[in-house]
């Protein structure tokens, strides 16, 4: 049995910063890496319960830093249900975080646009979502001590959805809300898919965030989501799908992403979520 307060407090003895919030950094968010000032580093494989990723584009460690002064974990990467891990095993280091005495908790990912609206390079913040995995992380949770009978009708968190939304007119990047649709993938969807999950309401399409966004809410974390829209879903894109895609406009929007989450980051730390 996986135990979250035996690898928060190997965490613990590897740094004395005490941030209050934690980014997961999915595919395309991964120049905040790079900026961010570094206190300590500490790969997955080194922390019990951590599963290894092996796609491209996650990197697989834990990082505290600061950003402009402001203290700020990284889950540099995640594992994936469609990798074959269970649904305890890839929602793990979102119970870590909740023993460390994080508060709120930004889900970032890579998502295909299936809204007409939205073009390659934007981003959208999650304001609802449509869990299509086949599977929900705390089935056979009702002896954890935690109630699984968890109302999800605010998973994502007004107030920090509407930091996100302040931190793009500041940075004058190009933000709309919409609903996520998760599959499990690891197959891309097919254009008769996307046109049923466009009239379930759905707005983009990935293979994360949800597992971890319901964990997160069992804990007591706020949680906001934010996507990066690397692709136009099938059906709305000319071309073949692809992971290279995605990871390419990881790459021309990183300056974006950067603007994005340190003003997140620096409106977050004056709020008294900031605060212990």
């Amino acid at each position: 049995m996986l135990n979250a307060s035996t690898t928060a407090a190997r965490l613990l003895k590897r740094s004395a910063l005490r941030p209050t919030l934690a980014i997961v950094l999915g595919s395309g968010f991964h120049s905040l890496v790079d900026s961010i000032n570094t206190v300590t580093e500490v790969s997955y494989a080194d922390l019990p319960g951590f599963s290894r990723t092996r796609i491209d584009g996650h990197c697989g460690k834990v990082v505290f830093g600061h950003f402009g002064g402001v203290p700020v974990i990284l889950l540099c990467g995640r594992a994936h249900y469609y990798e074959g891990y269970s649904m305890a095993e890839i929602t793990f280091p979102i119970r870590v975080l909740a023993e460390l005495g994080v508060r709120s908790v930004l889900l970032t990912n890579a998502a295909g646009g299936i809204h007409p609206r939205f073009r390659a390079g934007d981003f959208m913040f999650l304001t609802d979502h449509i869990n299509l995995m086949g599977a929900n992380p705390l089935r056979g949770e009702l002896s954890s001590g935690k109630t699984c009978f968890l109302d999800l009708s605010k998973i994502y968190d007004d107030d920090l959805n509407q930091l996100l939304q302040k931190a793009a007119r500041e940075a004058k990047v190009r933000l709309s809300s919409g609903v996520y649709v998760a599959v499990s993938g690891p197959t891309y969807e097919t254009p008769a898919e996307i046109r049923a999950f466009a009239k379930l309401g759905g707005h983009a399409i990935g293979m994360s965030t949800v597992p971890e966004a319901i964990v997160g809410r069992q804990c007591g974390l706020k949680i906001a989501g934010l996507s990066c829209i690397t692709n136009l879903a099938a059906g709305r894109n000319k071309k073949p799908l692809s992971h290279a895609e995605v990871l390419a406009m990881g790459v021309r929007v990183q300056d974006q992403v950067l603007e994005l989450l340190v003003r997140f980051i620096r409106l977050y730390s004056k709020t008294p979520l900031a605060s212990r």
